[in-house]
């Protein structure tokens, strides 16, 4: 099968096209045409090197993400069938190939069926970033209604599936965006209150939208050294959700305030395995709530073919990305 790979970590020009065996189906995998895949940052550090213990081995294929076709069903799957379309976080990390290619193996454990109401391009956009912030604000901070749940980073990838569930599960929902078009993209979202945080410091936001006792979750897409920001803006016993903390951090108003911090990080079935049908359970909810209309993903305005990774990598790590970066298949 045609696919597209890295034969050393590098920037964006490291991918190349190639030829490679299609994967054999073993038992309880699913052999999926592939249709569509996005950019998540792992894939960006992965094929930077950033991350080079969880990066499977040369030549590699990257991205987790997959939407696509039932092409084959292994043995002791009962709950697909082929031409099943289907959508999971199946793989590019070590052990497992990716969905650059015009197949990829995947675990059924870790596989849903499709929303009904999506294209295969819009079902790509979220797998990896939904079963983030279900964990992180349906599990680990079991938000409630009329909670008040400040949201870092409201319109990138996890973000924006953050403000929905939270939406979703009843809560007031403060969004922090960095313009007007971002705060218009946020309400649109489902965002109660906007706020911009190049206007407005954290004391601030706590003083005037909390009468200064602090918010009752803050979902903290950023994470590292704005975790500082996070402690600031929680309340007494208050929560803390994190996806990123791969830095030394001052814990001392962690402990002052008596917070619960939680860390998310969703590859770990795939990496080690166990609860990986977990993730399965999540998208199928998932999918229930896009075709309810309750979720939608937030599309980047820029489109990606398969041959345009590169291009597709420089565009996701450059900042000006709004939503997700998707590449349709053109293998």
């Amino acid at each position: 099968m045609k696919a597209i790979v890295i034969q050393q970590f590098g920037n964006p020009n490291v991918f190349q096209p190639t030829e490679v065996p299609t994967p054999e189906l073993v038992q309880g995998h699913l052999l999926i045409r592939v249709a569509a895949t996005s950019v998540n940052p792992v894939d960006v550090k992965i094929r930077e090197g950033a991350v080079a213990d969880i990066a499977p081995v040369f030549p590699a294929i990257l991205h987790g993400d997959v939407a696509g076709v039932v092409e084959a069903v292994g043995e002791g799957v009962t709950h697909f069938q082929i031409g099943d379309e289907v959508y999971g976080c199946v793989g590019g990390v070590k052990g497992t190939a990716g969905a650059l290619a015009e197949y990829v193996l995947a675990d059924a454990d870790l596989v849903a069926h499709k929303p009904r109401s999506l294209t295969m391009t819009e079902t790509a956009a979220l797998p990896l970033v939904s079963i983030t912030a279900w964990e992180g604000l349906i599990d680990r901070a079991q938000i409630q209604a009329n909670q008040r749940v400040l949201v870092y980073g409201s319109t990138g990838g996890v973000g924006h599936i953050g403000v929905q569930l939270a939406k979703w599960a009843g809560a007031k929902v403060y969004a922090l965006v960095s313009s007007e078009e971002k705060a218009k993209l946020a309400h649109q979202l489902g965002a109660d209150i906007t706020i911009n945080y190049h206007q407005t410091s954290v004391e601030e936001l706590v003083a005037e939208h909390t009468n200064g006792e602090g918010f009752d979750v803050v979902f903290d897409t950023v994470g590292n050294d704005n975790l500082q920001n996070a402690f600031k803006a929680a309340k007494l016993n208050g929560t803390i959700v994190s996806l990123v903390s791969l830095s030394q951090q001052d814990l001392t108003l962690l402990h002052a305030k008596g917070l619960t911090l939680h860390l998310v990080y969703m590859l770990l079935p795939l990496l080690f395995g166990g609860s990986r049908a977990y993730h399965s359970k999540i998208l199928t909810r998932v999918a229930q709530l896009v075709d309810e209309g309750q979720v939608r993903p937030l599309m980047d305005s820029k489109s990606f073919s398969f041959g345009e990774v590169a291009a597709a990598h420089t565009h996701a790590a450059s900042g000006s990305a709004v939503g997700k970066v998707v590449l349709k298949q053109s293998l």
